[in-house]
């Protein structure tokens, strides 16, 4: 499962990278406000940024909700490095605009996708990765981990190569569903990524060989 953060704060992303297990970046208008990136030169410019960082893809994030829009800004983002994937709504025109990127040989991201029909029209429109939100769907009692698994059986069923990216993963338990499940991609927090480090009987196996050592020395 390649692992991806969702952040526009590059200290994270650096701190990610140098950890070894970095496969990509996930971002939107949300999160680069967030880190005070607004203006549309300082947002092309911290895409940049991420792209320098890393070495896999990164999503950028088309503002427009019409067609002609989406094309334009899609076009331009494709154009600012090969590591942009163009992420594109979930919306008619988005799916037109992911047949046309499909097309022209553009990554697409389809996101905030809630069902599995949504991930099926994105997957026959040819994206490259399907964005559905578990997190969100979390939180108004559905079962997000579920979406996975019928995306997942729908993709087996007829062999799209479109990815499974889980979106809005909020801590690591999260992370290990997906996995189990059989998602091709996470993004999430690097607070979720790092929380796969910890057990406590690491740090006590840890402190405890320490402690020999230093009984031997």
């Amino acid at each position: 499962m390649k692992f991806f953060i969702d952040t526009a704060n590059l200290d994270q992303i650096k701190e990610a990278q140098d950890m070894g297990i970095l496969d990509g970046v996930t971002t939107n208008p949300s999160l680069m406000a967030k880190e005070g990136i607004t203006g549309h030169e300082n947002i092309i410019n911290h895409y940049k940024a991420i792209c320098e960082i890393v070495d896999g893809d990164v999503s950028a994030e088309v503002i427009a909700t019409d067609f002609e829009g989406m094309i334009r800004e899609g076009e331009a983002l494709a154009k600012l490095h090969p590591q942009i994937v163009v992420k594109v709504p979930m919306i008619k025109d988005g799916i037109k605009a992911i047949k046309y990127f499909s097309d022209k040989g553009i990554k697409t991201n389809c996101t905030l996708v809630f069902s599995a029909g949504q991930a099926l029209l994105a997957a026959k429109a040819g994206a490259t990765y399907v964005s559905p939100f578990i997190g969100r769907l979390d939180d108004v009692s559905t079962d997000g981990l579920g979406l996975i698994q019928e995306i997942r059986l729908i993709y087996d069923n007829y062999g799209f190569e479109t990815q499974i990216l889980a979106a809005s993963v909020r801590h690591t338990m999260h992370i290990i569903d997906c996995a189990k499940i059989g998602a091709d991609v996470m993004t999430g927090p690097l607070k979720a990524i790092d929380g796969l480090l910890n057990h406590p009987l690491t740090d006590i196996g840890l402190a405890k060989f320490l402690e020999d050592f230093k009984k031997g020395n």
